[in-house]
């Protein structure tokens, strides 16, 4: 489909999930060419009315450059002139066949799927969507600013080791968001002051324009005590920061234009010192572990009969609750617990965080995805021992679906 058609669809998702009614729809659109049967039928599975029709808009887009004028004419075939109109003042001159009497149509070959989107994979069977619920709007272009501070290289003073892999992760981050339209900007090996500064910096920044805003920290970390979100993140001068203290940048009364708005954090840092060594699960909760010999943590260094590791492994994250709504904070390990990241690959949070938003961002929300980092982060073992449990803290108070190209 055609970068105009396909926004004239984005901008206009809420009206369609709103009032289109698939059902009328899904003979025209198989006789037509633009769904095969399976695609109706995966349709069809995925809940109620609305959730039928986001999907259906979602899958319209990844079809061939006649899509939309064939969506349009069967609009108007169905009865749903309205949404046509919509749909025609956002777009150029379409030709529309004038209406016919209904006949039976020999079935045509489905059209091709466009040439870009190679990635566009299906969603396994079997996953039933449960979007019924509202969902916050993501579809101002771009959606939003996300701020990614990765610290990786700190003061000898300060008695934290360099965090070798840190910059895989950032560069991952630094593509993955630019892919969901956001305007990213990466601030690298910051003081805790300077941390501060650029947190002061975003919430001082107009969000009206924006959907959403996203602070990603890469460093090493800390439990400190706190009252709503634990845990605190080093500057590369040795001294932390609050989880509380960054989210509190970005809440209602000190950042006014992002109020109702969603506020995502996700730290890569530890939480603590304890290595967690997993529990015995039946041989059919067992999966194959990750991990392996260049697997390392965030934490601070501590003495410990459990620290027999070698000298490559290192340690990341922590959770708590906030109380303002619309901010979710991921943390990359339980509370107490410290995060593995190998330092060729990245962290084993980030790695498994980015491709599960390539995959699935298209059809899942936000919380959904999450839940599956956690699971797949689960079945790692760092030296074939090790484990980690990311977690995260929802106040959300909708469903969140990033914007895609698919």
């Amino acid at each position: 489909m055609e970068e105009q058609h396909k926004k004239i669809l984005q901008q206009n998702r809420i009206n369609l999930v709103r009032e289109l009614d698939p059902s009328a729809l899904y003979d025209a659109l198989f006789e037509k060419g633009v769904f095969t049967q399976d695609m109706i039928d995966e349709i069809k599975s995925s809940g109620t009315r609305r959730d039928q029709a986001r999907q259906l808009v979602r899958d319209l887009e990844t079809r061939g450059s006649r899509a939309f004028p064939l969506f349009l004419e069967s609009l108007r075939e169905s009865g749903q002139q309205g949404l046509m109109e919509i749909l025609l003042n956002g777009a150029p001159p379409v030709q529309l066949q004038p209406a016919v009497p209904t006949v039976v149509r020999p079935v045509v070959q489905p059209l091709p799927i466009s040439p870009d989107k190679e990635s566009f994979k299906p969603r396994p069977q079997g996953r039933t969507r449960r979007d019924s619920l509202q969902c916050y709007k993501m579809d101002s272009s771009p959606c939003g600013y996300c701020l990614i501070i990765n610290n990786a290289d700190f003061e000898p003073q300060c008695e934290l080791s360099n965090r070798k892999g840190s910059n895989i992760d950032s560069e991952k981050l630094e593509r993955r968001f630019l892919a969901l339209n956001f305007t990213v900007e990466v601030k690298t090996n910051l003081k805790q002051r300077q941390i501060k500064h650029e947190l002061l910096a975003l919430s001082k920044k107009d969000h009206f324009l924006y959907d959403c805003c996203v602070v990603i920290i890469l460093s090493h970390g800390t439990e400190v005590s706190h009252s709503r979100f634990p845990g605190a993140v080093y500057g590369v001068d040795g001294v932390h920061i609050t989880v509380q203290s960054i989210t509190n940048y970005l809440n209602g009364q000190n950042c006014p234009s992002l109020q109702g708005k969603p506020k995502l954090f996700f730290i890569q840092a530890c939480g603590g010192d304890e290595k967690d060594l997993g529990f015995e699960v039946s041989p059919e909760e067992a999966y194959p572990s990750g991990g392996g010999e260049d697997d390392q943590t965030d934490s601070m260094t501590t003495s410990s009969s459990s620290d027999s590791l070698s000298a490559s492994d290192e340690v990341d994250a922590r959770t708590s609750l906030p109380t303002p709504s619309d901010i979710l904070v991921s943390y990359s390990t339980f509370p107490g617990y410290v995060s593995w990241r190998d330092t060729q690959a990245g962290s084993w949070y980030i790695e498994t965080l980015d491709r599960i938003l390539e995959e699935n961002a298209a059809t899942d929300d936000l919380v959904t995805m999450l839940m599956m980092v956690n699971h797949e982060v689960s079945q790692n073992a760092a030296k074939g021992v090790y484990k980690q449990m990311p977690g995260s803290f929802n106040f959300l108070r909708k469903l969140l679906y990033f914007q895609t190209s698919a």
